[in-house]
């Protein structure tokens, strides 16, 4: 079982999720599954296992089950919820969030890079998650809601602009968070690093915490260190000293990309804790390293765009696919290297 997290800027996407797992034993009696998991999950209330059993997020032997299922001597039981919306002080703020879409249900924004997802103690302002506390605050009241407080079920770094679902109720919370763990959500970045990148590929790297550095990340070579990540990436144009790069996400660690893209070489642009701060030439004249320091200052971090969003509402199964513009600084640096191509 996972254990609940204390800052959630610091983990993975997975750990967002309590994955639970049980066997039950050959002597017991037949009992309704809510309650014979709220005896096992002491800090978890039966209306939020209900919700998990209407979402199909209990599975009994492989399969998913309603809350009346009844639990049978040696059955397999499975079950994916999100952690509870955390009880910290959350402050409303006008952000002017730029929503591209919203029901009762949930809601998509695309996040301008600069911005953090979600406050931390000791710093309850500025963040992502105030400026969804005051939008929720003006909306009219919903059954099942979260009394003003936004559910997270992914998150983006800081420097990285682009698209974010956010849910509005406990069921969407829910149902949103299994197909994140389950890996069926549909998730493109578009990133610029460096070289001259000709051929696409998918890195597959355990991914853990930096023993040298704790706040940043490291791959690890062997199955035993870290967790397992994999990164699908295609060159989308190439400029001779940087490539614009797809990226295709499997698994969700901590700056996953960026971490994966300088193992292979091929780091971030303008990225501060991944080596992408320099170009990898050395022959370069003075006024062309002058004018690539200008635009590196373009930017207040990495070159990491969450491009393409794509998941089943909650509710009712339809597909909702979601596409975003590059932001105006990206697209200026994008230019630069277009009209600028440094050649070898």
């Amino acid at each position: 079982m996972l254990n609940k997290i204390d800052d959630i800027a610091e983990h993975d996407e997975e750990d967002l999720f309590e994955h639970h797992r049980f066997h039950v034993d050959a002597g017991q009696q037949i009992l309704r599954i809510d309650k014979y998991l709220i005896d096992r999950l002491p800090k978890t209330s039966r209306n939020r296992i209900q919700v998990a059993a209407r979402n199909g997020n209990i599975l009994v032997n492989g399969k998913a089950v309603k809350p009346n299922h009844r639990v049978k001597p040696k059955d397999d039981i499975s079950i994916v919820m999100p952690y509870p919306v955390r009880e910290l002080k959350l402050i409303p703020q006008d952000l002017n969030l730029n929503i591209l879409y919203e029901d009762d249900a949930l809601l998509v924004l695309n996040k301008p890079s600069g911005l953090v997802v979600h406050p931390g103690y000791g710093n309850y302002s500025g963040t992502l998650v105030n400026g969804l506390v005051y939008h929720f605050e003006n909306l009219p009241s919903l059954p099942n809601n979260f009394y003003g407080r936004p559910g997270l079920v992914h998150r983006i770094d800081k420097n990285t602009s682009g698209l974010l679902v956010v849910a509005k109720t406990e069921d969407a919370l829910t149902h949103l968070a299994k197909q994140f763990f389950d890996k069926t959500t549909q998730r493109i970045y578009h990133a610029l690093v460096w070289g001259n990148l000709q051929e696409g590929g998918t890195v597959v790297k355990n991914i853990g915490r930096s023993i040298k550095n704790r706040k940043i990340m490291t791959v690890y070579d062997t199955e035993t260190e870290g967790k397992i990540a994999i990164t699908h990436y295609q060159p989308l144009k190439n400029f001779g000293l940087a490539t614009l790069v797809e990226c295709r996400l499997e698994t969700g660690r901590t700056h996953q990309i960026r971490v994966h893209m300088q193992s292979i070489g091929h780091p971030l642009f303008n990225d501060p804790e991944y080596g992408g701060m320099k170009a990898p030439k050395t022959h370069l004249s003075g006024a062309q390293k002058s004018r690539i320091e200008e635009v590196l200052k373009l930017l207040p971090g990495q070159a990491l765009h969450a491009k393409t969003l794509g998941f089943k509402h909650p509710e009712n199964g339809e597909f909702l696919g979601f596409d975003s513009e590059l932001p105006d600084n990206f697209k200026e640096v994008l230019s630069f290297w277009e009209q600028m191509p440094f050649g070898y």
